[in-house]
Order: structure tokens, then C-alpha cells, then sequence
């Protein structure tokens, strides 16, 4: 393991044999380096979670599985897994969450990732408030939802199928919405496609959108904006 300098001598990362680990994102972005667990071995985790925990990080990891969780928990006692979002957290250091983001969801299929989503946004310092299963099919869910929904500062829709519910909800808010095409559907919604297309060609104002399934980068996202309005 060594430091290796990256423009200046106040930014630098740590080599190991499989990895060049960010570890001063925080300083430089607001927010440290995510760890994408899946494709990773059980060793190369314990690494870099060891080698994060080391210079005095809280490390997220996401798309983790029950087998990767289980491999770090011998080494790190405190982590927390979320297995249907997928998300392991390492938390040695105290979050001070601010704001609020409101997570909606069109169906208890795509909790899986609200879920991701939302433990993302938590994890870098947003207070969330989760809206499940208020899709189109019954709207008046959405209506009955809807002022709770309007106080957060952020929006995330996540949705499958056509993916509606995203638009929907931008043409009823003036707050930044974020919307999240999710691969569930029957098989004319194309693992997704059909609700990335829907959300893309939305003649509502103010919606941004994040690749099919991507919880992480909607969670990540909306923190940032969250953050901005608090003042943070």
C-alpha cells in the first residue's frame, strides 16, 4: 500500500495491488467514495472496507450481496446490510442528516431501489420519508400522499412499467424531481427501457433522469441538492 500524489500534494489516494482508492473525495466533493460490491471479491472488500475504515472513513458499499455481507461481518462487526436494497454501511463516524428527500415508489416491486436510494441519500446526510405502492393504476394513493410529499425538499419517483408516475408527480410539485426507470415489467417494458423512454420524453418541467435501476445515483443525487437547500 502506498500514497500516490494526484495533481497537488493535498490530493492523494491509496494503491492496493486490484485498487486506487479516492480517499480524499470527502474533502474534494462533499461526500466520500462509494464501493461497488458487485464483480468484487470477498478479499478485495475486506480491503478496501479495512483500508477506508483505517483513515478514518464511513464506507458505503452497494450492490452487495448476502455472501459479501457475511465475508465482511466477520471482519467488521458493526456493519448493516440491507438486503433488499443491497447497501452495507460502515458507520464509525456520527451523520448529521439535515433536509428531507420523499422517496415514491409506483409498486412493491421497485422497493428494492427506493431502497438503495434511500439508504445513498441517508448515508451522506439526508433525512428521507418513504412513499410506497402510490402508482397510477390507483392514484388517488398518489393524492391521498401528495401534500406530505410537497414539504421535502427533493423528489425521487422511482417506477417500472411506463413509468408514469415520475411525470405525474412534476407536473404537480415545484421542487426538483428526480425520476427512476426500474427494470420491472411485463415483457413489452424491455428490462426498463419503456420506462426510461416515458420518463425522457415527459413534457413535465423540473425531472431529471438517472439510468434504469439506479437507486444509488438518484439517492446521491437528491442528497446533493438536499444538502444545498439546508445550507449545507
Amino acid at each position: 500500500m502506498r500514497y500516490n500524489n494526484f495533481m497537488d500534494n493535498d490530493k492523494k489516494y491509496i494503491e492496493l495491488d486490484f485498487a486506487k482508492l479516492d480517499i480524499e473525495r470527502q474533502k474534494r466533493r462533499g461526500c466520500s467514495e462509494a464501493v461497488f460490491c458487485e464483480c468484487k471479491t470477498n478479499n478485495q472488500l475486506v480491503k478496501i472496507f479495512k483500508t477506508f475504515k483505517d483513515n478514518g472513513q464511513n464506507v458505503l458499499g452497494t450492490r452487495a450481496s448476502l455472501e459479501q455481507y457475511n465475508a465482511l461481518k466477520k471482519e467488521f462487526p458493526d456493519i448493516k446490510y440491507n438486503e433488499q436494497g443491497r447497501v452495507i454501511t460502515l458507520i464509525q463516524n456520527n451523520i448529521e442528516k439535515v433536509g428531507e428527500i420523499a422517496i415514491c415508489t409506483g409498486g412493491t416491486g421497485d422497493i428494492k431501489v427506493a431502497e438503495e436510494a434511500a439508504d445513498t441519500a441517508e448515508f451522506f446526510g439526508s433525512n428521507i420519508k418513504k412513499y410506497y405502492d402510490i402508482g397510477i393504476a390507483g392514484i388517488h394513493r398518489l393524492f391521498d400522499n401528495i401534500e406530505k410529499i410537497k414539504k421535502a425538499n427533493v423528489i425521487i419517483a422511482i417506477a417500472g412499467m411506463e413509468g408514469a408516475l415520475a411525470g405525474i408527480i412534476a407536473g404537480l410539485v415545484d421542487i426538483p424531481v428526480i425520476a427512476v426507470p426500474t427494470s420491472i415489467g411485463y415483457g413489452s417494458s424491455f428490462q426498463g427501457l419503456s420506462a426510461l423512454l416515458t420518463m425522457l420524453n415527459s413534457c413535465s418541467e423540473g425531472m431529471t433522469i438517472v439510468n434504469i435501476d439506479n437507486g444509488f445515483n438518484a439517492g446521491y443525487s437528491a442528497n446533493q441538492i438536499n444538502r444545498k437547500i439546508a445550507g449545507k
